[in-house]
């Protein structure tokens, strides 16, 4: 049975440092894959091991893509945070290019989340146990 999870999407005002973050508000270690567009095509990274009320950075520097996709998994309890747009993911660390064909190409389909990032140089997602998405901006 997944546990009940949420994405709560934030922004870091007056933050100095521009990224892409993603922390981590649950009491078990989660795993972490982000989906972009970039200049050669789709891609998918992961896998991201952000321990208990810890945050990692997925993507250093001024982001350069409005939107972008995460999946996660609570490594614990085997609850997920998922979404709409299916991408390639691998069971071991990984980048791939392309979200088609992920089964012919060795790789697992996963519903990844889309954040809007209204193109913000900066942009962090705080995963939770609690239901319900809360979604703000500078």
């Amino acid at each position: 049975m997944c546990a009940a999870a949420a994405f709560f999407t934030l922004t870091s005002p007056g933050s100095a440092r521009a990224d892409f973050r993603v922390c981590n508000g649950t009491q078990n270690l989660v795993g972490v894959a982000i989906g972009y567009r970039a200049t050669e095509g789709w891609m998918t990274e992961g896998w991201w091991q952000i321990p208990a009320t810890t945050c990692a950075t997925l993507i250093e520097g001024e982001l350069q893509s409005r939107y972008y996709y995460l999946y996660a998994e609570d490594a614990a309890r085997g609850g997920r945070w998922t979404g709409d747009v299916n991408m390639c993911v691998a069971e071991n660390e990984f980048k791939i290019e392309g979200v088609q064909d992920c089964f012919a190409r060795g790789f697992q389909r996963m519903g990844f989340k889309e954040y809007d990032t209204g193109r913000q140089g900066s942009w962090m997602v705080q995963l939770s146990d609690t239901p319900g998405t809360q979604e703000s901006q500078n």
